[in-house]
């Protein structure tokens, strides 16, 4: 008997339906092999007859010993992880009859079996809910700490199921399983402002809180380069809790990202907060823009629609670092190999922080550098000229005086207040790029958009000659200059910059 299942696999952050098919038939010899499984498969899909054996007779049935030919189509793209545990015992005990599921082919089934016959979470159920609404399925079956996450995906019924018997229920029509149903509205309403940190936690350094309020209106990069304990990590990680909360669109898209990778947490339905990763100086190239054998998002993508965080630049590997360069002016990041070429989106404020030299203070007002002739130059030198063009804004961070730190009667801006008015040069902004595709804030404008948006006074003009001159800056860090500016004057609500 001839039996097919649906389900899915993921590819970079999409899914692509995959079909299995289920021949069964014919007697088998005493000590031969009767189980032949074909269509690329992994190791983790080979090992699934063994999860299935002990599945199946902890169920109440059996993984009968008659010739069982598998097929995953189509055949040549290859087949990774345990999500094809469900479909696959499902369509070989249809194929046994030893379950009636005519309906088996109306739904996209995904989970991975424990020996007990208990689903366990998956990975990409949110891009495997959004390929099967494409594709009209009935619906989708998967396991229950995945099915907040697929029902997202509202127009698509969602079953969250325990073991297989409940699976083998709904397929029989003996099921009084609902559907899940979530509220993103509620979900956002609740979980849009959950941030532990302030801004008002921060004493001083009102022009370094007026620097990352300048790069979170336009999405701008930013370097915040001080001597140690100046606050330079304390800011950083603040600057999420400024940006615009996520729309729709974004945390959509963030969460395909983050199911794809693992990384949501079980019971989870969508990430609501903008991403904040700091990865350690440590990390390889791989593992910062995505890739491997199999490929998979780094940690750039991770931070899509977010933050990238680079504590101590100058101590991450040169080679870590040059590959930034590419993902920051394409805002995507595409990993190749031999039989496979992905894309995945990267759109992520850079922000990071180095200290001046080794010892952390040279052009310090009170300590004195330590550091012996040449080194501060070689210290610097670690981190290239195109990398640091590519950074809009680079910010001078002093220490605090102590007068500052020990007067608790100061009252600081809150993060909601700038937020705010980071908010509203936002709405500016996406009023300007309405007519342009993937274009939401100033830092994403191309050349033709500088010339026709960032009008500049005369003033202003001859200002940027002067700098341009002396400073002997380049093409790219006169487009970003315009850029900062543009973002300074829609703060400000003007409609010329000054």
């Amino acid at each position: 008997m001839l039996v097919k299942a649906h389900t899915g696999a993921v590819l970079g952050v999409d899914a692509l339906p995959i079909t299995i098919e289920v021949n069964a038939g014919g007697t088998v010899a005493a000590g031969s092999q009767f189980y032949f499984l074909v269509g690329l498969p992994d190791n983790a899909i080979k090992e699934s007859q063994h999860r299935m054996t002990a599945a199946m007779k902890n169920m109440g049935y059996e993984f009968m010993r008659v010739k069982l030919i598998v097929n995953l189509a189509p055949a040549d793209i290859r087949k990774e992880g345990a999500s094809f545990d469900l479909p696959l015992a499902l369509a070989i005990l249809a194929a046994t009859r030893q379950i009636q599921a005519p309906n088996l082919e109306d739904y996209l089934v995904i989970g991975e079996l424990s020996l007990d016959g208990s689903l366990r979470p998956i990975k990409g159920a949110l891009p495997m809910a959004v390929m099967a609404q494409r594709m009209k399925y009935k619906g989708i079956i998967l396991p229950s700490s995945n099915a907040r996450e697929a029902a997202i995906i509202h127009s698509l019924p969602v079953y969250g199921i325990a073991n297989l018997q409940d699976a083998i229920d709904i397929l029989e029509g003996k099921s009084e399983l609902q559907p899940v149903k979530i509220s993103i509205e509620n979900e956002f309403t609740t979980d849009a402002n959950l941030y532990d940190l302030d801004f008002d936690d921060v004493k001083g350094q009102e022009n370094i809180k007026r620097a990352l309020e300048l790069a979170a209106a336009g999405g701008h990069n930013v370097i915040l380069i001080g001597p140690p304990g100046a606050g330079k990590t304390m800011l950083a990680k603040r600057l999420p809790t400024i940006l615009p909360p996520l729309s729709l669109d974004e945390a959509l898209e963030t969460t395909k990202i983050h199911s794809v990778a693992g990384h949501l947490q079980v019971g989870s339905s969508i990430v609501t907060t903008r991403p904040f990763r700091s990865p350690h100086h440590t990390i390889s190239d791989v593992a910062l823009v995505g890739g491997g054998s199999h490929p998979s998002p780094g940690e750039i993508s991770l931070a899509h629609h977010g933050v990238l965080f680079l504590d101590e630049l100058p101590e991450f590997k040169r080679s870590v670092l040059e590959v930034l360069r590419q993902p920051m002016e394409e805002r995507k990041v595409t990993i190749s190999r031999a039989k496979v070429s992905v894309d995945y989106p990267a759109s992520f404020m850079l922000i990071a922080s180095m200290n001046p030299c080794p010892c952390g203070y040279y052009n310090h007002p009170d300590k004195d550098c330590v550091c012996g002739p040449g080194v501060v130059k070689r210290y610097l030198n670690r981190i290239s000229g195109p990398l640091l063009d590519r950074i809009d804004l680079h910010v001078e961070v002093t220490p605090v005086s102590v007068k500052e730190l020990s007067d608790y009667t100061a009252n600081s801006e809150n993060s909601m207040t700038i937020r705010k008015r980071v908010m509203h040069a936002r709405a500016i902004q996406e009023s300007r790029f309405t007519n342009y595709s993937n274009v939401y804030c100033n830092a994403q404008m191309t050349s033709k958009m500088i010339s026709e948006y960032c009008a500049l006074s005369d003033k202003g003009v001859n200002l940027l000659r002067h700098a341009m001159e002396r400073l002997q800056l380049s093409a790219r860090a006169h487009d970003r200059i315009l850029k900062v500016a543009r973002t300074a004057a829609d703060l400000e609500g003007a409609m010329i910059i000054e």
